[in-house]
């Protein structure tokens, strides 16, 4: 197996704020917007170089999202931050009409998504989001795996023309991926070629999926590994590439299993190339206040649940 190496880690956010400050540097048209949360979501090197481009909405999420929307009609590109859980769930009415069905050009970034936001609890944890915003005609559903993807994803999103929401986490964790990469909108990431399973992660768990093949591998079990960090639109050809040749699949997630990455992967099969699979996600339970890698092990989705999910899958291959 590929050996995958980290010199640190870092926190998804804060490749969002490196990305939005190398933005509003290259582009005068690119506008921020935040619901009171400036350091949580590291947007303060962009607000402190251009405050004129900056707006400061409060507790105001919905109130957000329709001024996004309404800065596009003069050209502007907004990128509208807040937790994910108020990104979406809270306005999910002013995304809908204001934003995907009339097809404007609102950036939505969404930070402490999922579990790994710890002790702020259940209120805080949506593992929804995913699913919400996938099922909105046209909208972009991106879920970056680490500091150096999510800030080269926060970059490339702002030449896409069209809604986007963007997911991001609160926890660091390993930066493995290059530097100098080229964010591709739609186009999976082969991480590990491997010829007995294939494991679609997303999100957080892609490094996980690669600690889970590490230990596969003693035990003589091949991992094929793609990092889906463009959950929609889905690149269909890259899983039945991989999947023709691997015939069994796990999914991992740090989202819930109905609406998920698992759910889009396992419609894709039934419809064109039914397979064995196992999806390594949330089981329909809302979350709860404690520490990060405690709760990915308690509700099921940390490196030791992708490896028993890749054995239990390989029995009905």
């Amino acid at each position: 197996m590929k050996k995958f190496d980290y010199k640190d880690k870092k926190d998804t956010r804060s490749g969002f704020g490196a990305g939005l400050y190398e933005l509003g540097k290259k582009n005068k048209n690119i506008v921020a917007l935040c619901a009171d949360l400036i350091g949580s979501l590291k947007m303060n090197q962009f607000v402190d170089e251009f405050p004129e481009r900056f707006l400061q909405c409060g507790i105001a999420e919905a109130n957000m999202i329709g001024t996004a929307a309404g800065l596009t009609i003069g050209g502007k590109i907004p990128f509208a931050g807040t937790f994910a859980n108020f990104a979406t769930g809270r306005v999910y009415d002013q995304i809908r009409q204001s934003v995907a069905y009339s097809g404007k050009n609102v950036k939505i970034c969404a930070s402490h998504a999922g579990l790994t936001l710890g002790e702020d609890g259940a209120t805080h944890q949506i593992m929804e989001d995913i699913g919400l915003m996938k099922m909105l005609p046209g909208m972009v559903v991106i879920n970056p795996c680490d500091y150096n993807q999510t800030k080269a994803a926060t970059i490339a999103i702002a030449d896409y023309v069209g809604p986007v929401y963007l997911r991001f986490g609160r926890p660091k964790v390993p930066n493995f991926t290059p530097e100098d990469q080229k964010f591709e909108i739609g186009k999976a990431i082969l991480l590990n070629e491997g010829s007995d399973v294939t494991i679609f992660a997303t999100g957080h768990l892609v490094w996980k999926a690669i600690e889970a093949a590490e230990i596969l591998e003693q035990k003589g079990i091949s991992c094929e590994i793609i990092n889906i960090h463009t959950i929609k639109p889905l690149d269909a050809e890259a899983v039945l590439s991989s999947v023709s040749k691997t015939k069994a699949v796990v999914t991992a997630e740090e989202h819930m299993m109905n609406g998920g990455l698992g759910d889009s992967i396992a419609q894709l099969l039934s419809r064109k190339l039914p397979t064995p699979i196992e999806m390594v996600a949330v089981d329909d339970k809302f979350g709860e206040s404690g520490k990060p890698e405690e709760l990915l092990t308690k509700y099921g989705i940390d490196t030791d649940n992708i490896v028993s999910a890749v054995e239990s899958v390989l029995q009905r291959k």
